[in-house]
């Protein structure tokens, strides 16, 4: 599976440097500077206690680094990789205070991320066989959005726009407020550069008809269709649109649908209602 290339880590570094401010406040950890000698040095293990795939190690590295950039920190599994219950995901050693000064930054993002690869991974799974790709959406984390969308990647996933700006995407309450989809097409047709996609939400076959007949769109979105409406929908718009399905996609209904044909499933519990994996640090 091709996998993208490491987010830079100047994009990442202001996200976990607010952590880090929002953890250590205007003094410090107090705890650490108080109960551990500034001498101490230890070797601490990031564990998986639970299975799934990893994600967030990049960022962890970060969080640790910003806190003391000499900490020497090892990446053992990389991020999309699975990881089994006891297998220590990266090595950090140096300053003891330094070390539990990140720990809990790290793990948030370590455990968050992974938690949304693994049940990326879980959905992925579920269309082996089929041409169909998993894809996630703008329910997110405010102000995350960037990392949880490369964790969906981590799973084996594929990122859907990640903002208004990226593609138009005309949904039922734009064409209810632009008076019908001939109108909301014919209006993108007449204004979208060359280099930007179409896509819009269509509820019944009806509606995907009016979509064919009027033209302008490059990806139809197939919104809480029935099993049979998907398989008649994706017959109609073969050769013509990139089908997307979403609405209710549940984790015991992706095999179901993916043998309808569809190019992609998006689904938002991806990002809003993925569980966190379980990670420890441990010393």
């Amino acid at each position: 599976m091709i996998r993208q290339a490491p987010l830079p880590d100047l994009l990442l570094e202001p996200l976990v440097r607010a952590a880090l401010h929002e953890d250590l406040g205007q003094n410090g950890d107090i705890t650490t500077r108080t109960v551990i000698p500034a001498e101490a040095r230890y070797r601490a293990r990031l564990n998986a206690r639970e299975a799934g795939v990893a994600s967030g190690m990049q960022i962890a590295r970060i969080a640790f680094h910003l806190v003391d950039p000499s900490l020497q920190v090892e990446t053992l599994v990389a991020d999309g990789a699975p990881c089994a219950p006891g297998d220590t995901l990266m090595t950090i050693e140096g300053s003891a205070a330094a070390i539990l000064s990140g720990e809990r930054v790290a793990l948030n993002f370590a455990g968050r991320l992974s938690g949304i690869a693994s049940l990326t991974a879980g959905f992925v799974a579920e269309t082996k066989g089929t041409q169909t790709r998993i894809t996630c959406t703008r329910k997110t984390t405010p102000g995350l959005r960037m990392v949880e969308k490369q964790a969906v990647i981590h799973g084996g996933g594929s990122n859907h726009r990640f903002g208004l700006s990226d593609a138009i995407l005309i949904k039922d309450n734009h064409i209810a407020a632009a008076g019908g989809i001939a109108q909301v097409l014919n209006a993108a047709k007449a204004s979208v550069s060359h280099m930007m996609k179409v896509e819009i939400e269509v509820d019944t076959l009806a509606q995907l008809s009016q979509v064919l007949e009027t033209g302008g769109a490059d990806v139809v979105l197939l919104d809480n269709m029935s099993t049979p409406d998907l398989i008649r929908a994706v017959e109609l718009a073969r050769g013509q649109l990139v089908t997307e399905a979403s609405g209710n996609m549940k984790l015991e209904r992706i095999a179901e649908v993916a043998a309808t044909g569809v190019d992609f499933i998006s689904s938002g519990a991806l990002t809003h209602s993925a569980s966190t994996l379980d990670l420890g640090l441990d010393f």
